[in-house]
């Protein structure tokens, strides 16, 4: 803790500028599947979660989950993203959005 005195010499520190996050600030970004991958979720839960490699329009790689149960999504295989991390997945901050592109909506259970 700064007594008054630095305070009055030195000022206020500036807090760093905030980064951006995957999506750098945009709603929704469209990516191209690399790899599916099959994560496992944090300690009280189990089910394995299904979760896609892509890169970004941007043209960073990052980890998107694919909600929903099933899913057609293979290499090469373009797909929108948006924020929204998911809680039981670390590192695992964006979600396809289904219904868009190549990514086939949800299908509903007989």
């Amino acid at each position: 803790m700064a007594t008054l005195n630095q305070m009055h010499r030195q000022g206020r520190p500036v807090p760093p500028p905030r980064q951006p996050g995957a999506t750098l600030g945009r709603p929704q970004l469209k990516a191209v599947v690399l790899k599916n991958l099959i994560r496992k979720p944090k300690k009280p839960n189990s089910a394995n979660r299904r979760c896609v490699r892509v890169r970004l329009s941007s043209g960073r790689e990052a980890v998107a989950f694919v909600p929903g149960e099933g899913h057609n999504l293979q290499e090469h295989h373009v797909v929108l993203v948006q924020g929204g991390r998911t809680q039981d997945l670390p590192g695992v901050k964006l979600t396809v959005v289904r219904g868009k592109h190549d990514c086939a909506h949800v299908q509903p259970k007989k």
